[in-house]
């Protein structure tokens, strides 16, 4: 790589590109079920949730599938407008919204999600159970340390005439 002199510089950059490779491989696979049934994968996250936790508060749905607080309102307000969720509120505290899952969103994620989890293996079963066992290791720990704050190491401007004026 060009400008790299440090090795692990260098393979974590090919490691990381392949790993976008391989994610946008596996999703061009499993997403086309999901456009067919009208749905982005974040709206499939809330459904499955809802499944198999039952009702959730907007930040529990949203830490669950990584989205932001906004996205989340986005998310299930389409959602409810499709009929497939509602919003409850809690009785014992008014403030707090639980959202949950229509007669209808439950047909639809309980018809759907077995073959969308039959897509997602279709298209990993390059790996045996062992390999997709130790990658799902790896990337937990790769997961667990990205999450963690990065040291405060100032970037140097290498490039001369390219300082900016105060």
């Amino acid at each position: 790589m060009h400008g790299v002199t440090d090795p692990n510089v260098e393979t974590a950059v090919g490691a990381y590109v392949k790993l976008l490779r391989a994610v946008r491989a596996i999703s061009n696979r499993v997403e086309p079920r999901l456009t067919g049934h009208g749905l982005t994968v974040t709206q499939l996250g809330v459904l499955e949730a809802l499944l198999h936790k039952g009702p959730l508060t907007h930040r529990d749905l949203g830490r669950r599938v990584l989205t932001s607080a906004a996205n989340m309102t986005d998310v299930i307000d389409k959602l409810t407008s499709r009929g497939l969720v509602t919003r409850l509120r809690c009785p014992a505290d008014r403030r707090l919204v639980h959202v949950g899952l229509t007669d209808a969103g439950r047909c639809m994620i309980e018809d759907l999600f077995p073959r969308h989890a039959a897509d997602i293996a279709a298209a990993m079963a390059g790996l045996d159970a062992e390999h997709l066992q130790q990658l799902g290791d790896l990337l937990r720990t790769l997961g667990m340390a990205a999450a963690q704050p990065a040291d405060a190491v100032p970037l140097a401007n290498s490039c001369a005439g390219n300082q900016i004026a105060s």
